[in-house]
């Protein structure tokens, strides 16, 4: 049992799936946790990268991997991926002792042979998305308001928040690193630093085993940044990134990094969601540029908090990424996912928070005011009377989730608005 644990979202939902199959790989970007998770739930651990056993280690996986597999079950391998032929073995194992809860594999990466691979593991390996903490994990949200509740009541609800621009912009830039939570201020704000410095100078040429240049992964890094929570086109941020880059720099090489990077998960972005119209109207499917934690957006670009009190432009938009994060990790333990929606018309939805089952919400992300909430409000009366409710159902709840606003509450016309320092799943 770990000591100090901070309980996770997903820690249920672990134990769910330990429950319903062989084996679960928690996968996920470094440093969001998925060890110190997985060694609460297990009974016994091998670290795949512990310097004093490592090649011994690699050595068992490729000469008899099923000897790194005995233990006390849940059994948690970590960093499974150094190996990958313990895949295999994994699944062969599962299917020999056929009985639920076995392993827990974790890993920050995908894996660089997966020719080593000859079997999905599907009906065997199941996973789980494992993200940096959400406002609620962290206790930046007090969890008024329930995302849960908003889909099985009348959507009443209240709350207050009295979190302020600087609060939005520190802990949008302090992000949610497990071990920045809880230290002073300068020591939060270096975690995120410290993570993109690793991801280039490292991680990044590690994945795939190919050399990569630093200097252009920053510079990706910094252009992804500049265009977050945009659609941006993969031309549109080549050409930001030869703006301040005389090298020649292709799109193939582009695209190559940034497969790198969703493969260490560090960049996720969103996809579109397709609703039944009234009308014809075309819907734009291109995804919207986010990182898997608004931090490293703003240690991407090298601003602070007070860099984003004087632009709140970029402000704006680095809070819709931190809230997509947490949107993320919420609807995630529903059994949902999470989309956009733009239209040629101009029509927008920041988040539409979709259920298995088959309901949903729709979400505009402002920082606050007045009139910017009045924006988001109009923008979702209008896409709801674009739905075709004879087709599908109607949306569960509208709502405009804000950074600064005093209050959780439903309007007249059946908005509610929620401040992000109010939200849990």
């Amino acid at each position: 049992m770990v000591k100090n644990y901070m309980n996770r979202i997903c820690d249920q939902m672990l134990q769910d799936k330990l429950e319903s199959k062989g084996a679960v790989l928690i996968k996920g970007a470094k440093w969001c946790g998925k060890t110190t998770t997985g060694e609460h739930m297990a009974k016994s651990i091998i670290y795949m990268e512990d310097p004093a056993k490592k090649q011994q280690y690699l050595l068992m996986a490729d000469m008899n991997p099923g000897q790194l597999l005995e233990g006390e079950v849940p059994h948690l391998i970590d960093e499974w991926q150094l190996a990958p032929k313990i895949w295999d073995a994994v699944r062969f194992e599962v299917d020999q002792r056929d009985e639920f809860g076995q392993f827990i594999l974790t890993g920050s990466a995908v894996p660089p042979e997966s020719s080593q691979i000859s079997h999905t593991g599907t009906g065997r390996i199941t996973s789980l998305m494992m993200r940096p903490m959400s406002l609620f994990e962290s206790g930046d949200s007090n969890g008024n308001v329930s995302l849960g509740n908003l889909f099985s009541s009348d959507d009443t609800i209240a709350g207050t928040c009295d979190y302020t621009l600087d609060d939005i912009a520190f802990l949008a830039c302090r992000g949610g690193w497990p071990k920045s939570i809880g230290q002073r201020k300068k020591v939060a704000l270096t975690q995120a630093l410290d993570y993109v410095d690793s991801v280039v100078e490292s991680d990044i040429s590690r994945v795939e085993g190919i050399e990569r240049d630093s200097e252009r992964a920053r510079k990706i890094l910094r252009a992804y940044a500049r265009n977050v929570a945009t659609e941006a086109s993969l031309k549109s941020i080549l050409n930001d990134i030869k703006s301040d880059n005389s090298d020649t720099f292709s799109e193939t090489t582009l695209r190559s990094y940034l497969s790198v990077l969703r493969k260490i998960f560090v960049i996720e972005d969103t996809t579109a969601w397709n609703p039944n119209l009234r009308s014809k109207t075309a819907i734009r499917s291109s995804d919207t540029r986010y990182f898997v934690d608004p931090s490293i957006a703003t240690a991407s670009l090298g601003v602070g908090p007070n860099d984003l009190i004087n632009d709140l432009a970029t402000t704006g938009l680095i809070f819709e990424n931190l809230c997509v994060r947490d949107l993320r990790i919420y609807a995630e333990s529903l059994d949902g996912k999470i989309y956009h929606y733009r239209d040629k018309r101009g029509l927008e939805c920041d988040a539409v928070v979709h259920l298995r089952n088959g309901k949903y919400g729709l979400v505009e992300i402002k920082l606050g005011g007045d009139k910017l909430i009045e924006e988001g409000a109009s923008n979702l009366l209008k896409l709801k009377d674009s739905i075709d409710c004879n087709k599908m159902n109607e949306p569960s709840f509208m709502m405009v989730l804000c950074g600064v606003a005093p209050f959780a509450y439903k309007r007249k016309d059946g908005v509610l608005v929620v401040p992000v320092g109010c939200l849990k799943n």
